[in-house]
Parts: C-alpha cells; structure tokens; sequence
C-alpha cells in the first residue's frame, strides 16, 4: 500500500519521534510484527574512511542479524575495491559512478530487479546517485523505503559553502526532494537534526522519525587493544592524551584543536600529546600540519593515520579524553565510541547530541569557535582530579543508556514495522 504525500513539516519536526506511529495496527499488512525482516542499505560507499554511516550500518546489522533479521549493503564502489572485499556484511557493489554524483544506471536495474527480496530498503545519505538511484527504482512500487540523512541537511553547509547551495537548490526540487517526500519516513538520529533540517531548502516535504542510534562499542578486551597501540606507537606510553578521531575535514575544527592546544596545553608541566588519528594525504590534513609547526607544538601533537579495529580501539582505551570541536555533527558516531569505552569527551554544540552528554554529566560542551574550544581544553586540563574521574565514572552509563546499538537496532526495526503496518 503507497503512502500518499504528506504535508511539509516545519518546527513541529522537533517533537516528532517513535510515538508518533504507536498506535497503528492492521491484520492486512505486509509482515507480522514478530516476524524477521530482511534489509537492503543503499550507501554511496561502504570505505570506512568516508566517516560514520557505514560503521553504524555495520553495528546496527551485527544486532539485528543476532536477531534473526538478515541485512545487505548495495553501494556505488566499484566491484574490485579492496573495501568491498573487506564489508562483513552481503555487498552489492554497483558502482563505479558516473562524475562527483557517481551516477549508476546498474544501481537502479539492481535494485528494480532484486527488490521483491526485501522487506524495506534504507537509504543512507543523499547528494549522490545512491538516494536518486534508489528513488527511480522504488518510486510507483509497494516496496517501502527509509532514509537516513546522516546530517546532510545541516544548514551549516547552505552558510558555509553559498555556492554550493546554489547549485543544491537548482536539483533540490527535481531530486532528493522527491527522495524524502516518497518515503515511508526519513530517519533522524536526534533531535537536534531534525529541527535543523527545514531550515536549508524552502520546499520540503516528508514524514520525519528521531529514532535511537549508536554502537554496540568495542568488540576487544580494553588491554589488549590498549596494549596493541602501545606496540605500535611507543612514544605515546608515557603520555596524557587528548584525542581526535575521525575525518580531517574543515567541518570538524581540528584548526581550533591545535591553537587551543598551543594555548592551554602545551605550556603544563604534565606530558599533554594531542592524538588526531584520521585518513592523511588531503590538503586539509596537509595544512593542519602545516599550521601545527607554525603554531610551534609539532612535538606535542602526534598523527596516527586512519585507525581501525584494535588499534581504533586502543587510541580510545589510552586516551584520557576525546575531543570534538565540530562545526556540524548530526550524531558523532566516534562520540558514542568514546563514551563506550568509559572515556569523557569535550565537544561542540553543534554535535547535535550535546544536550544528551550534558544532561548525563559524561563531558563539557562549549561554543564552536576559538574562544569555546580554547574553554573546553582549559576547563579540562585546570579541572581538579576528583572532578575529572566523576566525568569518567558517567561515561560508560550515558553510553548505556542513550546510544548502545541495541537500542538503536531495535529503534529500527520497530520503526519500520510501525510505518509499514500503517
């Protein structure tokens, strides 16, 4: 049964959440509520480089395969790309694209053909073929689909690249609008981002969902793991780590890090590193180099490179705090990780689950600008010890609580039941 076209949601989005589909039960629909479900995820790619949605793909599938669902990933990367190979989950690899969207004419066919086999189909992310692709074949059928749009509709982008948004709202109306409007809900992972996505595009349209979301946190004991950094980067045994992990990107304000760094931390007695463990090589990460030596605490400040599995793991477990001055993080999967593993995090209000860390007292939240983060790294490092362990000690509980991918699978799972029940 075809979902008719809903009215456009403005503020009112941010009181939307699960409860707004409780309620809706028939005996006609497509699957009974206590029936396992078999899943298909469109992603542009499934590189663990490109950031946090295929980590949350890979966590929220290890819970519900647990479960009895069965779950696949049809991405744009090309079939031989080593991180194909490397998916732990059922990988349809129907790329390469075509240009910067990555359009895919196979990824549409794929999907026309093989979408009897699934219950419902995820899509994650738009801006790419993945999401128009997925539409084009999906659109006029009874199969229904969900989307994630893992912050993409932060207007922190619409100020920060103008041009760009420019050249967004010439195909808005003609793509991803008919994305979200058509589908059954279009998934948010806070409620934060789902107050803040109308504000980018005038004509918007869909049937908004905040749902849980997370991770099931470290799959290795935290000695070992721990134990395994330390044979890789030796220098760092002796140190009290401050820790960025994720993408170098310009979003993330690794540019505030370092001189708030060379500010509070550099000039105390204990041994402060700065840790940024992430993907090398871009003309960001270059510059920020660039700016470490200039700012003179190349000595402080260590790069790992992209770390995965134990060695990820183990930054976390060695680490005595993670940082995050983020212009726009719709979630902040590495947020939850540090939290997993008991570890406290400094983060910006524009991590879109800074009221939660607050409120749970796992952390210090300030502004996203030099001052805010210059009084995150200060208010930490000048914090009295008994202080510091009772934010340690809040960690792992707001972990448990809020973002452990148990409860972010089965927020999935009932949401989708509920909306095709409907």
């Amino acid at each position: 049964m075809l979902r008719k076209k809903g009215k456009p949601c403005r503020l009112k989005w941010f009181f939307c959440s699960q409860s707004s589909l409780k309620g809706v039960t028939s005996v006609t629909k497509l699957k009974k509520m206590g029936e396992c479900l078999k899943l298909l995820h469109v992603i542009g790619s499934v590189n663990p480089a490109g950031g946090g949605p295929i980590e949350a793909i890979i966590q929220l599938a290890s819970v519900n395969k647990s479960h009895g669902h069965c779950v696949e990933v049809a991405c744009l990367d090309a079939p031989a790309d080593p991180w194909v190979t490397a998916c732990q989950l059922p990988c349809h690899a129907l790329g390469p694209g075509f240009s910067s969207y990555r359009w895919s004419f196979r990824l549409t066919r794929w999907i026309s053909v093989n979408r009897h086999r699934f219950d419902a189909i995820i899509i994650n992310g738009i801006w790419h073929y993945n999401s128009f692709g997925a539409w084009r074949a999906l659109r006029n059928t009874d199969t229904p689909y969900f989307v994630y749009t893992h912050g993409m509709l932060d207007p922190w982008f619409k100020y920060r690249f103008p041009l760009k948004h420019i050249k967004k709202c010439f195909v808005w109306r003609w793509t991803d609008f008919r994305v979200l409007r058509d589908a059954r809900a279009v998934l948010f992972t806070s409620k934060e981002e789902c107050r803040l996505a109308p504000q980018s595009f005038k004509k918007f349209e869909c049937q908004p969902v905040v749902i849980n979301y997370g991770t099931a946190g470290s799959p290795f004991q935290g000695d070992i793991c721990q134990k395994q950094f330390l044979e890789r980067f030796p220098k760092l045994g002796e140190t009290c780590n401050l820790l960025f992990l994720g993408r170098l990107h310009e979003k993330k304000g690794v540019d505030l890090l370092l001189r708030a760094f060379a500010e509070v931390c550099a000039s105390k007695i204990e041994p402060w590193r700065l840790v940024i463990a992430g993907p090398e090589g871009s003309e960001y990460a270059d510059e920020m180099k660039k700016l470490a030596i200039q700012l003179g605490i190349s000595h402080r400040v260590f790069w790992t490179g992209m770390l995965s599995d134990a060695l990820k793991w183990g930054a976390f477990y060695h680490a005595q705090v993670f940082v995050l001055p983020s212009h726009q993080e719709n979630f902040g999967m590495a947020v939850a990780e540090a939290l997993s593993c008991g570890l406290p995090v400094l983060i910006s209000k524009k991590v879109n689950i800074w009221r939660e860390i607050q409120e749970e007292g796992a952390g210090l939240v300030e502004e996203d600008d030099q001052p805010g983060t210059t009084r995150l790294l200060k208010s930490w490092v000048e914090m009295p010890s008994r202080q510091r362990d009772a934010i340690r000690m809040a960690a792992r509980p707001c972990f448990e609580r809020r973002f452990h991918a148990e409860k972010a699978a089965s927020s999935l799972i009932q949401t989708i039941r509920q909306c095709m029940s409907s």
